[in-house]
């Protein structure tokens, strides 16, 4: 059944990837995009790109994702697509209005080698770019990185084409939000508004992709990060990264070009990962750590103890973005669990290196892998040679879940066939409640099922 062909035996592959643990480049940089407000993104390539491009990213948000094209046709694949892009810019901003065009390339436009950044110059020089008005863009090939690299080199373009320095220090600390979800976005802003700090975040997809329903269609929603506070991150006391593969390269170009100092942190998933978060925020912006934010991790806590006894020693597999996996690797340990089999299709030495140095001496075996076939074919392989008690991933995952039977917990990106992901925080003392919620929902369930009627007890 499904994926029951997966053979135990495991050789070694070296150029073969089978159904890897990632997607391409332009998805990230459109995801990053729609955290600009009034920005649309805009792919410069074939049609059928942005359509899956798109596709994509509305089934896993649920909402209607707005993006332009270039529409390449073969011969634009031959002569290049200046004329397809300059026409796209003016028909852009004379139809739609937005602030912002955000320009990524694909596979195509790549291989062909055109220039955005002149053909963008271009388009200005003819008075395609009405005053006030910005193109940016991203390089952002499909076969070189993952969705996570595309988010990295769009939001990487935030900084290249706003940021400026005019020295004269502004009381605000910026926050590279790396790829979360819209509720993890909401829930750093609300953690900065507890401790007094002013921020700006960027990307935010906040109020763009989780949008409320008010009856009325509006096509730039209220949400995302302002051109006026992109400018004004030259001059903030700092930038806390949050995520090294997403976020680390716009934080260091921006102290490269302004002179801005950061630090590049875990996503803050679960309790070391937030304390870290927390700490650095509130040692950079000066402001104490609230009460309420004592409480609620007391909160948490008080979950872990209570239900410690059904963590203890329950063995993982896990799957999906390299800045979510290291900070829940870290939470699962503290959960006194056993990652054992970790896979991320996203290439980087970083990551083997951080999950190493959080299981190595655990006292158990485990196997990680990242970027050239690190896949969902290897994880399966790895399962099927040693069974897990969970698994945690995308919603590709659910295939070997129910071939090997083992409780899932959906998250990271895409969930195609779950609603609320984007609506409720992975971030923060709160999220790993949520993060706990689930994994005790899953193993309740499965004692649930397997128990017999003798051992079916009302209260566990």
């Amino acid at each position: 059944m499904l994926l029951r062909h997966t053979p135990k035996e495991i050789t070694e592959r070296k150029a073969l990837t089978i159904n890897p643990a990632k997607t391409c480049q332009p998805i990230g940089a459109m995801y990053a995009a729609l955290g600009i407000h009034k920005c649309l993104p805009h792919s410069h390539g074939s049609q059928g790109c942005c359509a899956y491009h798109r596709s994509t990213l509305t089934r896993h948000y649920k909402e209607p994702i707005m993006a332009a094209t270039s529409s390449f046709t073969e011969g634009s694949s031959v002569f290049g697509g200046q004329a397809n892009l300059v026409t796209a810019i003016d028909n852009i901003f004379t139809i739609y209005e937005p602030d912002i065009i955000a320009v990524h390339t694909t596979c195509l436009s790549e291989t062909i080698g055109d220039d955005v950044q002149q053909i963008a110059r271009k388009a200005r020089e003819d008075g395609k770019v009405p005053d006030g008005k910005f193109v940016i863009h991203a390089s952002t090939p499909s076969y070189v990185g993952s969705h996570v690299t595309g988010f990295a080199n769009m939001t990487k373009g935030m900084v290249d084409y706003f940021a400026k320095s005019t020295d004269k220090t502004l009381d605000q600390i910026n926050i590279v939000s790396g790829w979360v979800e819209p509720s993890d976005m909401r829930e750093i802003k609300r953690i900065a508004a507890l401790m007094g700090v002013n921020i700006v975040l960027f990307p935010d997809t906040s109020d763009v992709l989780d949008a409320p329903q008010t009856g009325t269609h509006e096509f730039f929603p209220k949400g995302g990060v302002t051109i006026e506070q992109l400018k004004s991150t030259g001059d903030s006391k700092a930038t806390l990264a949050l995520g090294a593969f997403a976020s680390k390269d716009a934080a260091k170009l921006l102290h490269a070009k302004c002179g801005v100092p950061y630090e590049t942190l875990e996503l803050p998933i679960g309790i070391s990962a937030t304390d870290r978060f927390l700490e650095s925020l509130s040692l950079t912006s000066e402001k104490p750590v609230p009460e309420e934010l004592t409480r609620e991790r007391g909160r948490l806590v008080d979950i872990i103890t209570d239900m410690h006894q059904y963590f203890y020693g329950k063995k993982v597999a896990l799957f999906g973005d390299p800045d979510h996996l290291i900070p829940l690797t870290e939470f699962l340990v503290n959960l006194d669990m056993q990652p054992v089999h970790i896979v991320s299709g996203t290439p980087g030495k970083r990551f083997e290196i951080q999950i190493r140095g959080l299981l190595d001496g655990r006292g158990f075996e485990y196997n990680v892998k990242n970027g050239p076939n690190a896949d969902m074919f290897r994880l399966h392989q790895w399962i099927k040679n040693e069974p897990v008690d969970l698994l945690l991933g995308n919603t590709y995952g659910k295939y070997i879940a129910r071939d090997e039977d083992i409780p899932f917990i959906r998250t990271g990106f895409p969930v195609l066939d779950r609603i609320g992901h984007s609506y409720f925080p992975v971030l923060g003392y709160t999220g790993g409640m949520l993060i706990l919620e689930k994994i005790l929902s899953a193993l309740m369930d499965r004692k649930d099922r397997n128990a017999p009627e003798t051992s079916f007890e009302l209260v566990m």
